[in-house]
């Protein structure tokens, strides 16, 4: 599942590397990319790779946020599942190594329920990250795993992650509406922590981040994003 804004530079290479890396794994797979209101030729991109793979597509008129769009990715991405299935997100800007997520399913097949693509984990790479940015993801590790303490996961806001749907069944009839209440990237930071509270099984692996490959400019607002997840750690340690 890809939530996608803006990405016609990175989304063709990212497909044709995830249907590299999916067939080479002998790995069955179908897409579901959420076009968030983009203004450039992401559309036509998407179009384009309709003829190469199982491809869904949803789409907002106006760019609602992060939030909104693995809000409606992964609701889409359920209704056309089966219960055993697995639904990875990734990001579309090609930082993602589609390469990590065979082995992401093997930890699924070991029984847990939702599998990180790790920063904290041996092996793990950051090709191309600012320092600052690899800093407040060293701070936020060590806040999030202060309090709220889970076992498997030391990062807990990459977005690049495995699911079991019956997993997140359990989460949308635990929480309901509120599974998704943030449309900025603390919605990942969120939706972990209510998978955690529906008594999901976590595990991590490492991932190589390539940040370096990126096309174009990051839309993540970095300072802001950090104030608001530090603001979404304290609404959910006080229980609210």
């Amino acid at each position: 599942m890809l939530p996608i804004f803006n990405e016609e530079s990175n989304l063709g290479p990212l497909f044709e590397r995830i249907d590299v890396s999916l067939r080479k794994a002998a790995i069955p797979y179908r897409i579901v990319a959420v076009d968030d209101g983009s203004t450039d030729g992401t559309p036509r991109v998407i179009e384009s790779f309709r003829s190469q793979a199982s491809l869904e597509v949803v789409r907002h008129d106006v760019n609602q946020g992060l939030g909104a769009a693995i809000r409606s990715g992964l609701m889409e991405a359920v209704r056309l599942s089966a219960a055993d299935d697995v639904i990875v997100t990734m990001d579309a800007d090609e930082s993602h190594t589609p390469a990590s997520i065979a082995r992401m399913l093997d930890a699924i097949d070991k029984g847990f329920d939702v599998v990180i693509a790790s920063r904290f984990q041996e092996g793990s790479a950051c090709l191309g990250v600012p320092a600052h940015r690899q800093a407040l993801s060293v701070a936020a590790s060590v806040i999030f795993r202060v309090l709220f303490p889970t076992p498997g996961v030391r990062d807990f806001t990459c977005g690049y992650r495995a699911y079991r749907v019956s997993a997140l069944c359990r989460a949308v009839e635990k929480y309901g509406d509120s599974l998704f209440e943030f449309d900025g990237f603390q919605c990942m930071v969120d939706l972990l922590l209510k998978l955690r509270g529906a008594g999901a099984r976590f595990a991590e692996v490492p991932v190589v981040l390539r940040y370096d490959l990126k096309q174009g400019q990051s839309k993540m607002r970095v300072f802001e994003t950090a104030a608001r997840t530090l603001h979404l750690a304290v609404v959910r340690r006080l229980g609210l």
